[in-house]
């Protein structure tokens, strides 16, 4: 028995390409969040993040919320779903108000004026916005202020990270949750939530990459003086990893996943050589013995790979010399061993594994990468609460998606 649904009670939903995670929780008395209910279940309807076959992905979504459910010991019927793959795009953008108010002092409406005028740029008709992400103000010629209320000025201006999804995209996650019998509170691109979990303040006022390496793709937000500044998703994750061993060793997909989760590392140096590993073969022969180095060659070169596609974005991004708190490496596949050692070798800076942190209930469920995401939806949510019983996204019959608009949830 589940028991009732209760009003108070916020699910993380984490619908990746190699599996599907559902955390739930609430706020307690001393404003943590308490996780009750964890489930997971493996995704058989991603592909690099993107949904590729909605019953396969909403059986999914059921089986992983139903088993939270029951440890949990309560129903849910809403859910904060995260959303990644290749058609998320983020871009930086800015607007300017005049201050027309009599005493010249900016409130609200100054701010939501200046926000809505950094977010009128040109969206292609099938791509949607996501999330509208204030950086900073800029008041008259001050610079660099969070947060303008108050202030007296004749001149404000704003600058925002805009994020974008395909309507497609954002349909088909919609769907998919819908069928499995939930309703979507909100749609929260994945490292944004992430970085709820796994940042510091301190992190992201001096300057920190995150990169969320997932199964089929990593998500990557740099922060700058508290603010996002560059956003990118590239598809390449864990599965590729798995993929180069099943190939490489001649084992099936389902032992080369074993095989790297149990003896996997991503640094040869870190290897003893006289460690052997069995490996089951294909077509009934036997399991074969391998010196734990000749997994590592196979592993080490994708890795490698996949941190210097990292570095070319911060490159790009223009912000990579200003990352002064270094690049925290979070999402299931950034679990094996050796991937700190990993990234050091190709950022030259400092690294670290980003677990969820600051939560209370069953913590030990959820303290490692793979759940970041889920439970940064938890603490979005929890964030977003006062509007709870307003989904954020309704499908109507003629398949229109309308999005209610809470500019304060995004903007300060």
């Amino acid at each position: 028995m589940k028991g009732e649904i209760r009003d108070d009670i916020i699910v993380g939903l984490d619908i990746g390409t190699t599996k599907t995670c559902a955390v739930i929780g609430s706020i307690n008395e001393n404003n943590q969040i308490e996780v009750t209910g964890v489930g997971t279940a493996p995704s058989k309807g991603l592909k690099n993040g993107v949904i590729v076959n909605i019953d396969n992905t909403a059986s999914s979504i059921a089986k992983a919320i139903d088993e939270a459910e029951l440890m949990a010991g309560h129903e849910v019927s809403s859910v904060f779903v995260g959303i990644s793959g290749q058609g998320i795009k983020g871009e930086n953008s800015r607007g300017v108000v005049a201050i027309s108010n009599r005493s010249r002092t900016i409130t609200s409406v100054e701010i939501k004026r200046v926000i809505e005028a950094a977010q009128a740029i040109v969206i292609p008709v099938d791509r949607e916005i996501l999330h509208v992400l204030s950086k900073e103000f800029s008041v008259d010629d001050q610079t660099g202020i969070k947060d303008p209320t108050g202030m007296s000025g004749v001149r404000l201006e704003a600058e925002v990270h805009i994020i974008t999804a395909q309507v497609t995209t954002i349909q088909n996650l919609i769907k998919a949750v819908d069928k499995s019998g939930f309703q979507c509170q909100d749609i929260v691109f994945n490292p944004l939530a992430s970085a709820d979990a796994v940042l510091s303040r301190d992190e992201r006022d001096l300057g920190v990459a995150l990169a969320d390496i997932g199964g089929g793709t990593v998500e990557l937000m740099v922060y700058l003086e508290g603010g996002v500044s560059y956003s990118k998703v590239l598809s390449v994750g864990g599965i590729h990893v798995t993929n180069d061993i099943s190939i490489g060793l001649r084992t099936p997909i389902e032992s080369a996943e074993l095989i790297k989760k149990k003896f996997g590392c991503a640094v040869l140096d870190l290897v003893d050589a006289s460690e052997t590993i069995e490996v089951p073969s294909v077509g009934g022969r036997a399991p074969r013995k391998l010196f734990k180095q000749e997994l590592t060659q196979i592993i080490e070169p994708r890795m490698t790979e996949i941190m210097e596609m990292i570095d070319q974005e911060l490159l790009k991004s223009g912000k990579r010399d200003m990352l002064a708190a270094g690049v925290v490496l979070t999402g299931g596949a950034s679990m094996l061993d050796g991937c700190v050692e990993s990234a050091e070798k190709v950022f030259s800076m400092p690294v670290r594994i980003g677990v969820p942190r600051d939560i209370a209930g069953i913590k030990d469920k959820v303290a490692t990468p793979q759940y970041a995401n889920a439970v940064g939806l938890l603490i979005y949510g929890a964030r977003m609460s006062r509007f709870r019983g307003k989904a954020r996204f309704e499908r109507s019959g003629a398949g229109v998606f309308s999005k209610i608009k809470k500019w304060l949830e995004d903007y300060l």
